[in-house]
């Protein structure tokens, strides 16, 4: 019996310069029977500029769950459909994923239509090592949330990807500041592709006061690109090795040994455990 199940192509859109499009993603768009998108509004202005006409579906954070059957039985019944997501590679902090899964579940073919990805792309523009990087999508929206993230992350010797709106890029960066130390380096993309397109890199000090330097600087989407914390990366951690007896040794006075452990790593971007060490080995010598 022949098979008549349809295919499911998750289609690489531009991330900013519609010019990006490209030749296979535009045959793919124009051959599908449906189109699964996240805003029918933002898809409609690529779709007039490649001059296509299809049906559109949306799929977003709030009817993913109630919308993918849906979607999976249209596939099952023989309709193709290229899923797409605002800007970028669909599903990477986008909706997508729970209608892969549910599609290949029912041995439904997805096929890949690769393209622009901001994370990507601010990587390789980035000053930063990309040998080795972990994508960390948006930090939580809640201060405390999200400055428990990174301290999860302070020894991470990998390069990490963020991605951050224009409303909460001044406080992200200071919770950066605060958890990562002053002289970890960073840097940050706004705009790729677009007219505006800006990558300024720096120490998250510097960073923070550029940042607040011009209200243009706050535009537009954002991409965080943050060094691992290892010597290569992160010479502060060096630097101020031999300072960090002397802090602890304050903080010891007034504070726990957590606590302490904790305050001097925002201070010299060390290890939190290794100073945690520290600490109770100042604190023995102290009450022996």
């Amino acid at each position: 019996m022949t098979n008549t199940t349809g295919k499911l192509y998750i289609v690489a859109t531009p991330i900013g310069n519609l010019s990006d499009i490209t030749p296979r993603a535009t045959a793919t768009l124009s051959d599908v029977d449906f189109l699964i998108v996240e805003d029918t509004r933002v898809t409609s202005k690529l779709l007039n500029y490649l001059g296509i006409k299809k049906p559109m579906l949306s799929l977003h954070a709030h009817n993913e769950s109630s919308a993918t059957q849906g979607m999976v039985q249209r596939l099952l019944q023989g309709k193709s459909a290229a899923l797409v997501s605002d800007a970028g590679t669909p599903l990477i902090s986008d909706p997508g994923f729970p209608l892969v899964r549910e599609a290949r579940a029912n041995s439904v073919e997805v096929l890949t239509i690769p393209g622009p990805c901001a994370a990507i792309a601010a990587l390789s523009i980035a000053g930063i090592p990309c040998d080795r990087f972990v994508f960390e999508g948006f930090l939580p929206a809640k201060e405390s949330a999200r400055k428990k993230s990174l301290e999860q992350l302070f020894d991470e010797p990998r390069t990490m990807i963020y991605y951050e709106s224009p409303h909460r890029i001044v406080q992200t960066l200071v919770s950066m500041q605060e958890v990562l130390g002053s002289e970890r380096k960073v840097a940050v993309a706004r705009e790729l592709t677009k007219q505006f397109e800006q990558t300024k890199s720096g120490t998250l000090a510097e960073l923070l006061e550029w940042i607040n330097l011009s209200k243009d600087h706050r535009r537009g989407e954002f991409v965080i690109i943050v060094s691992g914390n290892n010597a290569d990366t992160n010479t502060y951690t060096n630097k101020h090795e031999v300072n960090a007896d002397q802090i602890l040794a304050v903080l010891l006075e007034e504070v726990s040994v957590k606590k302490a452990a904790l305050i001097a790593s925002r201070l010299t971007a060390m290890s939190k455990n290794e100073l945690y060490t520290r600490a109770l080995e100042l604190k023995s010598i102290k009450n022996p």
